[in-house]
C-alpha cells in the first residue's frame, strides 16, 4: 500500500469487526481466493470472510447458509456492447436460472450462482471488458452517467471520456479500496438531471463559466447526498470543474472519505454524514489543500429533472440517426429477452444497448431508413417505447426474494399492482412508484411521487405479515425533496386496492395536466392523510 492509513491506530475508529478485517485483508485480495474457495466448495470459506466477497460483487442470497449468491456487474455509465450483451445473457442462462435485473445504478444483477461457478464467470466477463470489482463493498461503486451520452441534444458535452478516464483510475486501486463504507458517484452533462446528482456521494453537474473571455463548459460539484434509513441531499461546493481536471477532483474528494470518513459505526461511515457534520464550505476548505486553487463556481446548466426516463423515439445529435427508449418493468429481463434486444441493436444500430437508472433502456444509432422496420418488431409488443403511465415508471429494489435485508416480496408486486392499475384506471399523467423491502432504499424509495416501503407487522389476526408504509412527494427538482410519511400501516395483501383509492381521490381533484407531485404540493400532505385514514377505516371494516 502506498499510503498511510492513520487512522488505523485511533482507538475512536477502526475498531469494528468489518474495519479490523479491512485492515489486515485488502477487499480486493478476494480475488487472488476465489479458485481456491470454487475447488473446494462452499463449505471451505469461513464466515468471516463471507462479506469480503462484495468486493467481486458478490452477496450471499437468503439463506446465507445455502451457499448462493448474488452477482453485480459494473458497467460505467450504462453502455454495454453486443458481445457484452450476449455475454451477461449467456450468465444469466447457464448460471443464473434465466433471472436478469437491472439496476438503480445501471448495473446487472445475477442470482443463483455457487461459488464453483465464479472463475468462469470472471473469464467471461474479462473476455468482454468487464468486471465485478467495484460493483459492491467500501469502494467507489459503478459510476452512473447519462444514459445519452454523446448522443444527447439535452447534455452540454459528451461526459464518455471522463466518466471512463474516473472509471480506470478507481478501478482495482488499492489506494481506494478501504473506504469507511460505499461511495456513489454520477457524471452527467444532461441538463435535465438524468443522472440523479442530489443522491450520489460525489456528483459532476452539467455548467458554463467566463474565464479569460471565453465561455468554457466543465462541471459543479456536489457532496455528501445518499439514501438509506437516514436520506441526505447533496450540497454543492463554489466550485467550477474543466473536465480534464475531473479525475483529479474526484481522487482529492475520495481520499478525504478516505481519511477522514466515519469508520466507528456502519450506519454513519457514508460521506453525507462527515459533509453534514462539516458544512460545505470546510469540506471545500480541505479539498483545496489537495488541488490548489480552483476556479470558483459558474452557471449551472441544469434545467430540470427527468427521473432517468428516456421513452419513446427520438432523433439524436447526429443527423439521421435515433434512438429508442424502451421500458423494462421493474427491471427485469430473461437471457432470451436480453439476446433479443442485443440482436435488434445489432441489426439496426451499433450493437450498443444503454441502461437507465430508471431500470429501462435505449437503443442507439437507429439511422432513418431502418426506423419504421424497428418499430415493427413484436418485442415492443412485451416492451414498449410509450409503455403506460404506471408501470412505465414504476421501480422496484430485489425484495425478499434474494435480499437478506429485506422484509417483503418486492419486483413481483410492485410490477403487478402497476399492470392491474393500468388496466383499470386512465390518468392523463404518469406517478412515479418506487417499492422497497426494507430501509436501505435500494429502490429509491424517497425520490418517488408515491414510495412504498415493505415492513412487518401484525394483522387483525394477530399474526405477523408483510405490509407496506406509504410516503408521498418525492422530487430531485430545485436541488430534490424527499417525500414524506403518511400515518398508517397497509398490509400487503390490502395494498392494491389502498393505492386505487388514493389515486382515484388524485384523479377526481387534480387540475388537468397535473402531476401527482403537484398535486401534493398543492393539496398538502394532510388531505392525502385524511383521504389514507377513510380508505384503511373502510379497509378494516
Amino acid at each position: 500500500m502506498v499510503y498511510e492509513k492513520f487512522w488505523s491506530d485511533n482507538p475512536l475508529i477502526a475498531k469494528n469487526k468489518t474495519e479490523i478485517r479491512k485492515l489486515e485483508k485488502d477487499g480486493l485480495k478476494i480475488f487472488e481466493d476465489i479458485a481456491h474457495y470454487a475447488a473446494n466448495g462452499f463449505e471451505s470459506i469461513p464466515k468471516e470472510e463471507w462479506d469480503m466477497f462484495k468486493w467481486a460483487g458478490l452477496y450471499l442470497q437468503r439463506p446465507k447458509e445455502a451457499g448462493y449468491w448474488m452477482m453485480r456487474v459494473v458497467i460505467p455509465g450504462g453502455i454495454v456492447t453486443y458481445d457484452q450483451q450476449i455475454a451477461l445473457a449467456g450468465i444469466a442462462e447457464d448460471y443464473g436460472r434465466g433471472v436478469y435485473d437491472i439496476t438503480t445504478r445501471q448495473a446487472i444483477q445475477f442470482h443463483w450462482l455457487t461459488i464453483e461457478q465464479v472463475p468462469d464467470i470472471l473469464n467471461r466477463l474479462e473476455r468482454v471488458g468487464m468486471t465485478t470489482a467495484g460493483a459492491c463493498g467500501d469502494i467507489t461503486r459503478n459510476i452512473i452517467g447519462n444514459a445519452l451520452a454523446g448522443i444527447d441534444h439535452d447534455e452540454l458535452f459528451d461526459t464518455r471520456d471522463v466518466l471512463y478516464d474516473v472509471f480506470e483510475y478507481f478501478r482495482l486501486n488499492e489506494d481506494y479500496s478501504n473506504l469507511p463504507r460505499k461511495y456513489k458517484m454520477s457524471i452527467s452533462a444532461n441538463i435535465h438531471n438524468a443522472s440523479n446528482a442530489e443522491i450520489n456521494c460525489l456528483s459532476f453537474n452539467p455548467a458554463t463559466k467566463e474565464m479569460e473571455g471565453k465561455t468554457e463548459v466543465g462541471f459543479h460539484v456536489k457532496v455528501g447526498g445518499g439514501l438509506s434509513s437516514v436520506p441526505m441531499l447533496a450540497e454543492e461546493l463554489d466550485l467550477f470543474i474543466l473536465p480534464e481536471r475531473t479525475v483529479e477532483v474526484a481522487a482529492a474528494i475520495t481520499t478525504i472519505f478516505r481519511d477522514f470518513g466515519y469508520r466507528e459505526k456502519r450506519h454513519r461511515s457514508r460521506l453525507k454524514f462527515l459533509v453534514a457534520d462539516w458544512g460545505p464550505e470546510q469540506f471545500l476548505e480541505k479539498l483545496l489543500e489537495y488541488t490548489g486553487p480552483l476556479p470558483k463556481k459558474g452557471e449551472s446548466a441544469v434545467k430540470g429533472w427527468n427521473a432517468g426516463y428516456f421513452y419513446g423515439i427520438h432523433q439524436q445529435k447526429q443527423k439521421g440517426l435515433h434512438y429508442v427508449g424502451v421500458n423494462i418493468p421493474v427491471g427485469r429481463l430473461t437471457p432470451a429477452e436480453v439476446i433479443e434486444f442485443a440482436e435488434l441493436a445489432k441489426n439496426y444500430g451499433n450493437g450498443e444497448i444503454r441502461y437507465c437508472n430508471s431500470q429501462n433502456l435505449i437503443i442507439p444509432n437507429v439511422s432513418e431508413e431502418k426506423l419504421e422496420e424497428l418499430k415493427r418488431e413484436s418485442i415492443f409488443e412485451r416492451f414498449p417505447y410509450q409503455p403506460k403511465n404506471f408501470i412505465g415508471y414504476s421501480v422496484s429494489c430485489t425484495g425478499i426474494e434474494y435480499c437478506n435485508l429485506a422484509l417483503v416480496e418486492t419486483k413481483n408486486r410492485m410490477r403487478s399492482i402497476s399492470e392491474r392499475l393500468d388496466r383499470e384506471m386512465a390518468l392523463d399523467v404518469p406517478v412515479r412508484m418506487h417499492m422497497v423491502g426494507c430501509p436501505n432504499n435500494c429502490g429509491q424509495r424517497a425520490i418517488a411521487e408515491i414510495g412504498l416501503q415493505g415492513i412487518k407487522m401484525k394483522n387483525q389476526d394477530k399474526k405477523m405479515v408483510e405490509a407496506f408504509e406509504i410516503y408521498v412527494g418525492g422530487t430531485l427538482q430545485e436541488g430534490g425533496k424527499f417525500n414524506e410519511k403518511l400515518k398508517g400501516k397497509v398490509e400487503a395483501e390490502q395494498l392494491y386496492h389502498v393505492l386505487k383509492e388514493l389515486i382515484l381521490f388524485f384523479k377526481q381533484t387534480k387540475l388537468p395536466a397535473e402531476t401527482f407531485l403537484d398535486f401534493v404540493k398543492r393539496v398538502g400532505k394532510a388531505e392525502l392523510q385524511i383521504k389514507l385514514d377513510d380508505i384503511l377505516a373502510e379497509v378494516a371494516v
